[in-house]
């Protein structure tokens, strides 16, 4: 009995799109992969421009969203696997993005609202302040 030996390339990413509901990779060997978006909440959560935000990881192992934090590998992809971060880790990790309430810009009227009267532009002193 003959055997013949098969060559095992690694797959690599080449080009990436994330839709609206799927996360579509395009591989070196000229396969495409698409997983549901779903399988990865970061990037479920991402805005489109923060989705499109993305780096390889080494020749194409992998893929990097350096706004989003989230790294998936190719072989991770063609094995089927979704995201295995932890809920109380994306809970963390989503509750870190929102801005403080007290970092909010306010709006121009309620800073003049704030404003000393006699610290505004433009205001006189009375003649005991000068």
């Amino acid at each position: 009995m003959s055997s013949s030996v098969v060559e095992v390339r690694q797959a690599l990413a080449q080009r990436v799109r994330v839709t609206n509901d799927s996360l579509v990779v395009d591989l070196a060997d000229g396969r495409t992969l698409a997983v549901p978006l779903a399988w990865y909440p970061r990037l479920a959560h991402g805005t489109s421009s923060r989705r499109s935000k993305w780096r390889l990881i080494g020749r194409g192992e992998g893929i990097h969203w350096p706004d989003l934090d989230e790294d998936i590998s190719v072989e991770g992809l063609l094995a089927g696997q979704a995201s295995d971060e932890s809920r109380m880790s994306l809970q963390k990790w989503l509750k870190a993005r929102r801005v403080p309430s007290s970092k909010r810009i306010q709006p121009a009227s309620r800073a003049r609202r704030r404003t000393s009267p006699d610290l505004r532009p433009g205001a006189e002193k009375s003649g005991h302040d000068r």
